[in-house]
């Protein structure tokens, strides 16, 4: 069992001083469940990659930005949404903090 809160508090300390700006930690991996929590420091970008079979963000702190092509969405803190299929990004407005919950396998 895992304290989301902690891990959140943790991680966006260690997104501050990174030289990428981001901090991550896989808490729960269970067949192919993952769950990892990503600490974005304001500004700092996942650039575009691939989407697992099925992905959902929540967004525990912040607002991020997710992107799509040439399409964006803001996700305050408190939104779930299902992650695209398609290749997206991810970037912080203001420091921020999300639960990346993905399944590797269908």
């Amino acid at each position: 069992m895992e304290d989301i809160n902690a891990l959140v508090d943790e991680h966006l300390r260690r997104a501050l001083t990174a030289e990428h700006g981001r901090s991550a930690h896989l808490f729960l991996h269970d067949g192919p469940l993952r769950q990892s929590v990503i600490a974005l420091r304001d500004g700092t970008e996942l650039g575009e990659h691939d989407s697992p079979p099925a992905a959902s963000l929540h967004v525990l702190r912040g607002t991020v930005r997710l992107t799509e092509g040439e399409e964006e969405r803001e996700l305050p803190a408190g939104v779930v949404t299902e992650l695209p299929r398609n290749r997206h990004g991810l970037r912080a407005d203001g420091h921020a903090a999300v639960l990346l919950t993905a399944v590797t396998a269908v």
